[in-house]
């Protein structure tokens, strides 16, 4: 070994003298060419339920692949962009982590350990009907949707603007739903007896204002998560906006809040809000959320069509926030 190191030293160390200065990096790959050009993991795609797709900087094969929780492989192509093929699809949306170990044609190898999802194909329609931003314990901050068609939630993101817009707040795990069902996603877990009624019990949920005929599930954590200026949206894998809503307190706190601009931006760009002129929405154009508090939510219309604006949403009046069943029509007037 000691032999082997002094070699390499001194063919390094001649390699320097010959080309001048030079780093011990640039060394290393004249000495040992393409096998100093180790490939590099760039992500991952859920193609369909049987197939996921893993991406890399330069052609490899897989030398051991396992999953957890198990799952059996039919086929694995090699390349750039490594094929693996189930003999079975996994649960829509299911949270799986893969150890993978590629090398590639100089030799080089690389191991990766990644959680993904699985792919889901059955995402139903739904709409957000309700929101509160305000927090008095034991009641929290909460969002609430409605389906419209059956299907499964799996892998579906929650994302709140004023937290971040790279990771969601809250992503489901596979569960079947109906048409016309309410989901509550609750933005804090304070109390004993709070669980994500992922089966067939709605009543299987404990803590306050977990509803018997809605499906619960509660964000793990006690940080505030929502804000009377954000923007909350709901996306698939695909990065699509499936259903959002912009909040504003004010007409100033827009210009305060740069991420503000940055969200509008994004939901306009998909469809998901629309804007008085025509250009990226504004204070004007989000839902004045100014007067909500933990009794007054913030509610859609749910009569009529989905607009994307705040045409739709009204402040319930004082007492009637309701979570997890249809919306009170009284409308909050201030004095």
């Amino acid at each position: 070994m000691i032999k082997r190191f002094l070699k390499w030293s001194l063919v390094l160390a001649g390699l320097c003298g010959a080309m001048g200065a030079c780093s011990t990096e640039s060394a290393i790959q004249k000495a040992l060419g393409a096998r100093a050009t180790a490939p590099v993991f760039l992500g991952y795609k859920a193609v369909s339920p049987a197939e996921i797709d893993f991406q890399f900087s330069l052609p490899v094969e897989v030398s051991s692949l396992f999953f957890d929780p198990t799952l059996e492989v039919k086929s694995i192509i090699g390349g750039a962009t490594v094929q693996i093929h189930l003999n079975r699809p996994a649960l829509e949306g299911e949270r799986i982590t893969a150890n993978i170990l590629v090398e590639d044609e100089g030799g080089n190898t690389l191991d990766v350990l990644i959680p993904f999802r699985a792919r889901n194909d059955r995402l139903p329609s739904f709409t957000i009907t309700e929101l509160r931003t305000e927090y008095s314990k034991p009641k929290v901050e909460f969002v609430e949707i409605k389906t419209k068609n059956p299907g499964n939630l799996g892998a579906l993101r929650l994302f709140s603007a004023s937290v971040s817009m790279d990771t969601p707040i809250w992503e489901f795990p596979p569960v079947e739903v109906g048409g016309n069902e309410y989901i509550v996603i609750h933005l804090r877990s304070i109390e004993e007896g709070t669980v994500n009624e992922t089966g067939t019990n709605l009543a299987a949920s404990g803590g306050t204002e977990a509803s018997p005929t809605a499906r619960d599930f509660w964000v793990p954590g006690a940080a505030k998560l929502l804000h009377k200026t954000g923007a909350v949206y709901f996306m698939d894998q695909d990065d699509r906006i499936v259903d959002g809503i912009l909040l504003c307190e004010d007409d100033t706190s827009w210009s305060k809040k740069e991420f503000m601009r940055s969200a509008a931006e994004l939901l306009k760009s998909q469809g998901a809000w629309t804007a008085a002129a025509g250009d990226i929405p504004g204070p004007q154009d989000a839902v004045a959320s100014k007067g909500t508090t933990v009794t007054r939510s913030i509610s859609r219309r749910e009569a009529l069509p989905d607009s994307n604006g705040k045409a739709d949403w009204y402040i319930t009046a004082n007492s009637k926030a309701s979570p997890g069943k249809p919306n009170n029509p009284e409308v909050y007037v201030p004095k």
